[in-house]
This record gives C-alpha cells, structure tokens and sequence, in this order.
C-alpha cells in the first residue's frame, strides 16, 4: 500500500521499526503507519531534548520516527488520521519493549511543508518544534548539500519525563520511568 500510494514511496525498513494496519469493523484496510529510526541528527530537536553529541549517541535509540503516514485514498473518515496518533501513542512503547528489550520516550515526524500543515499531528497534540534546513545526511564533508524539501519537525513525548530519561538521568530501574 506504502509503495502503491504514498507519494514517498517504501523501498523497505532497517533495524528497528514497528508497522501499524488501521482496518475498519469489516477488516478492511484504512491507514498504514510505520515508525522507524529516528533522525541521526536533528539541531531543533536535539535542542528541545538538551542533548549534546554524546547524549544523543548514547540515547537516540530511545526515540522512533513516524517515517510513514498513509491514509489510503478512499478512506473519508474525519478527524481518523488525529486518532489514529493518539492510540498509538498510547500503545508504541510497549509494544516496542516487547519487539526490542527496551522502551521509547519520544516520537518523532517530519512533515513537508509545501504538501501538508500537519493538522494531524497538532490535533493529536504533537509539538512543532522548528523546521529542518533542507540538508540530509547525504551531505558531503566539503560542504556540498542536498536541496531537500523544508520539514516542520513534530515531536510527541510518552512520558512526563522524556528529557531527563532522554539525557540518561533517570534510570530503566526506576518504576517511575516504566
């Protein structure tokens, strides 16, 4: 369905991802999301977390990417795509413990601005936290640079304390942090 009708297209997914199927009551499909890994480097999020470099190496395993976002094109259902993100929201990171050994803290979505305003997302209560500068990891170290599409960057914390879990001062032990 992802290479059929999203406009990114889906080429497949490396290391850890969680794919979701929205059916209706009939069994058929509605919406497909996948989540994967996150952004290896991005300033206005890391800034919203207080990370620093080596924060980020140690943690960014603890955060997932919404990579894919599909509600397929016949599918008429107001406010589906908001509700869709608030129950999974609700269930990522667990099902995400179980998957992989460990849980996530933070969600993250990149939406292209000249395609969408992420009324989704903002309906869902996910933060806009600033846009990208259009470069990609791609980037050359001479300093040449894709011209890629300007993002908003939308973030959705899973636990009151995401930023200290996130910069390593809470502690998987804690029954707090679970």
């Amino acid at each position: 369905m992802l290479r059929q009708h999203h406009y990114l297209g889906h080429r497949g997914y490396v290391g850890e991802n969680l794919q979701y199927l929205a059916r209706d009551r009939q069994g058929r499909p509605l919406a497909c999301l996948l989540f994967g890994a996150p952004a290896w480097q991005c300033a206005q999020r890391d800034h919203s977390i207080g990370w620093d470099g080596p924060a980020r190496h140690r943690h960014l395993h603890l955060i997932t990417n919404n990579t894919r976002f599909l509600l397929l094109p016949w599918v008429e259902v107001p406010q589906l795509a908001s509700h869709l993100l608030s129950q999974i929201a609700g269930q990522i990171s667990p099902h995400w413990q179980r998957k992989y050994g460990h849980r996530i803290y933070l969600l993250e979505s990149f939406v292209q601005r000249d395609r969408f305003l992420g009324t989704a997302y903002r309906a869902a209560n996910w933060v806009c936290v600033g846009q990208t500068q259009g470069r990609s990891r791609q980037d050359q170290p001479d300093g040449t640079h894709s011209h890629l599409p300007i993002k908003d960057i939308y973030l959705y914390p899973l636990h009151t304390r995401f930023r200290e879990l996130l910069q390593g001062k809470g502690t998987s032990a804690d029954p707090q942090n679970l």
